[in-house]
């Protein structure tokens, strides 16, 4: 919670006003969440300041909610592509993303729950940037991210809102963006070292280097291509149904069952 305190404030987030007249501050809570690597072992510990966005009016709190994100074909074609092309694929986070979105809208919240300011307890907060829950968070992250990779030279794919192009031939860099995870590939391993640098000092961003896990898949690179598994979703499913101490099959079939006219079934009904 402290650590989610120091980025708001160091993010110049809000500033403590008094509470405006005819105006109702929106609500905040404490969100805790155990976040899980590919394994499905817990990595570590987050806590989130979150608004209560579900009171929010539309035309009155927010216009436009809407942010594009890389459909899971998107990544798997990018995937391929950079496997057929011998690229490496590398993984980068931007550290609390929607606190870097810029509101249009005036937006009051109160103070958070635990860290109410002793003698100013009846003040509020004044939104200057974004926070997680606000309803138009999402368009506003995307709005500055979308600024700054245009502003680095990228071109938005016509196709695919989500995914960005910079260079030509050995210097293409392609990279896809999901919310606040970034994919990224190219020719040539300088072109992805200088982009990262460059989105370090536009952000606070995690480098988490070759890809190994992303929106479920599980990603392994070696020289001979890409491979990718679901094996902790399939476990995930095999935990939740009851089946984790079920012997494997390789066929979805009863074994050594013999099938014959006498003993098929009656055909099925398909008005019914």
């Amino acid at each position: 919670m402290l650590d989610e305190m120091m980025a708001i404030e160091a993010n110049g987030t809000w500033e403590l006003v008094d509470p405006p007249r005819r105006s109702r501050p929106i609500g905040l809570k404490w969100v805790f969440k155990a976040k899980k690597d590919a394994a499905g072992l817990i990595s570590k510990y987050k806590a989130r300041l979150v608004a209560k966005g579900y009171v929010q009016r539309a035309d009155v709190d927010f216009n436009q909610v809407f942010a594009p994100v890389s459909h899971l074909e998107s990544v798997r074609l990018l995937l391929v592509h950079a496997a057929n092309e011998g690229w490496s694929v590398h993984h980068m986070d931007v550290k609390s993303a929607f606190l870097n979105g810029e509101l249009q809208e005036e937006v009051f919240v109160e103070q958070p729950p635990g860290f109410v300011l002793r003698g100013h307890e009846r003040k509020v907060l004044r939104l200057m940037k974004a926070l997680y829950g606000l309803r138009q968070a999402p368009c506003a992250w995307y709005a500055k991210l979308d600024s700054s990779l245009l502003g680095l030279g990228f071109k938005r794919s016509s196709s695919e809102h989500a995914v960005y192009l910079r260079g030509e031939g050995a210097h293409r860099l392609v990279v896809g963006v999901y919310i606040d995870d970034l994919v990224i590939t190219g020719g040539n391993i300088n072109d992805i070292d200088s982009f990262k640098l460059q989105m370090k000092g536009t952000f606070q961003m995690s480098d988490l280097g070759l890809q190994h896990y992303y929106l479920g898949l599980e990603v392994s690179q070696t020289p001979q291509g890409i491979t990718l598994r679901q094996s902790a979703y399939a476990a995930k499913i095999l935990q939740n149904t009851g089946l984790t101490g079920c012997n494997p099959t390789l066929i979805p079939m009863e074994p050594r069952l013999k099938l014959s006219k006498k003993s098929a079934a009656p055909a099925v009904d398909q008005t019914a």
